[in-house]
């Protein structure tokens, strides 16, 4: 532990100690008007397809990104084949298109990983290509898919993040989100809530970018998405909230 005198806090200790400190305060708390970070956070996500983190967890990234922090998407694949009746190309573009719109509703920068939907790839090749992408944004909280999951390519994202993390030296908080639970989604047990309330509306207009996909009602929405939101705000006492499962290592578990 590093010890402060009285008096003595000059301008980069701070900076060190308050970003250093988010690791150790529940996710919820880091939009507390009393914490005071130095600078914006640069706040990560890796989906596995356009349209995943936007579900998962878009209300907190808006959240965020309405707050002032720098946030990040990440999509591993394209989502080549993700339209029935098109080529795998034409997908892909309809579906990088759609990515980039929701993404300028969120306020987040999109970036594309290139891999195959339905064909994603763990090896040592693109373990190291996901720790540069996640070096080159220097993230301070980074969110992934739960590991436990019936598609493949959200497997894919969350080991894949997972190790970077871990090589990396854990020097952020990791936290899974979940989509369609039930489903896909499988076993969640949160350990932390974000109220999304305010963000609720703009959440469904990046998800609504995804047309292709079939959200295009809000009969469609609700009754995929929107009900999770339901449930996971009556949780916690408020009107729509999304849920994470925070990494719990033997080092982030010493404070």
């Amino acid at each position: 532990m590093t010890m402060i005198k009285e008096g003595k806090i000059s301008r980069r200790s701070f900076f060190n100690n308050s970003l250093a400190g988010i690791g150790s305060l529940p996710l919820a708390s880091v939009f507390d008007k009393s914490h005071h970070f130095t600078r914006p956070l640069k706040v990560v996500c890796v989906g596995g397809h356009p349209d995943d983190p936007e579900t998962g967890c878009g209300g907190t990234l808006a959240k965020f990104a309405n707050a002032g922090h720098q946030v990040t998407i990440i999509y591993l694949t394209n989502g080549d084949a993700g339209i029935k009746g098109k080529k795998p190309v034409e997908t892909a573009q309809i579906r990088t298109a759609e990515a980039i719109n929701a993404c300028k509703i969120l306020n987040a920068k999109p970036v594309f990983a290139g891999q195959v939907d339905g064909s994603s790839v763990v090896d040592n090749v693109w373990y190291a290509k996901i720790q540069k992408l996640l070096e080159d944004e220097n993230p301070d909280i980074v969110f992934t898919h739960w590991p436990v999951d019936s598609h493949k390519d959200h497997m894919a994202a969350s080991i894949l993040t997972q190790k970077a993390c871990i090589q990396m030296g854990q020097k952020f908080p990791l936290y899974f989100f979940e989509v369609y639970t039930g489903s896909q989604t499988q076993n969640f047990h949160p350990t932390d809530y974000v109220d999304i309330t305010e963000t609720q509306q703009q959440k469904r207009k990046a998800v609504f970018c995804h047309a292709s996909q079939g959200f295009v009602t809000d009969a469609f929405y609700q009754r995929f998405h929107g009900i999770m939101e339901d449930f996971r705000g009556i949780s916690i006492s408020v009107k729509g909230a999304e849920a994470f499962i925070k990494l719990t290592t033997a080092k982030s578990a010493v404070i």
